[in-house]
């Protein structure tokens, strides 16, 4: 009996052990991820100081195409990063968002007329399959047995907020998150 209690509460200690390992795993990948966004915000700075100098006489089309496609990266790429902080996900439609931008960017820099037939195709059968995907993506059935994250992290978040807001006069529970993410998935599943 006695033996069955040591190797219970030994368990129940290498849980505890390994719960606050991944806590601290995920803590210093949060402090990666702030350091990036603290990264890509300077490099915005540059180059909208480099972009604005661009804007001087004589003015180059094509440069100051580029520095504007390629500060909208930028943006992209941070507000990849922020997403992740609030949601601990990536979100698919952004990376996305920011592979079509990129190689756009790439096609107008340097020239359609002076690219490479075989490059100019397999961008466009690259953007073909990003804009397939973009599309696709919102009619896919929710994963993960029924549960869709992007919607459930979304909700969650807005739920908070009103319960942050309302927090002297209404309350959730630990089953009325849950209860009200069930009842939004099965509404909008009806929907479509």
């Amino acid at each position: 009996m006695q033996e069955l209690d040591n190797k219970a509460s030994t368990n129940r200690y290498e849980w505890l052990k390994r719960n606050r390992i991944v806590r601290c795993l995920e803590t210093i990948q949060d402090l990666l991820v702030i350091s990036l966004c603290i990264g890509l915000f300077t490099l915005m700075a540059i180059q909208l100081r480099a972009m604005f100098y661009s804007l001087l006489p004589p003015l180059n089309f094509q440069v100051v195409t580029s520095d504007i496609l390629f500060l909208l990266i930028l943006v992209e790429l941070f507000r990849l990063l922020i997403i992740y902080l609030q949601e601990q996900r990536v979100s698919i439609g952004v990376a996305v968002e920011v592979s079509i931008v990129s190689v756009l960017r790439e096609i107008i820099v340097r020239g359609v007329l002076e690219t490479h037939w075989s490059q100019v195709l397999a961008s466009c059968a690259f953007l073909l399959v990003m804009a397939v995907l973009l599309v696709v993506r919102v009619w896919l059935p929710p994963t993960f047995n029924g549960i869709d994250p992007e919607r459930q992290a979304s909700m969650r978040n807005k739920l908070l907020t009103v319960d942050q807001s309302s927090e002297s006069t209404h309350h959730l529970d630990s089953q009325g998150i849950p209860s009200i993410l069930a009842e939004n998935n099965s509404r909008l599943r009806s929907e479509h």
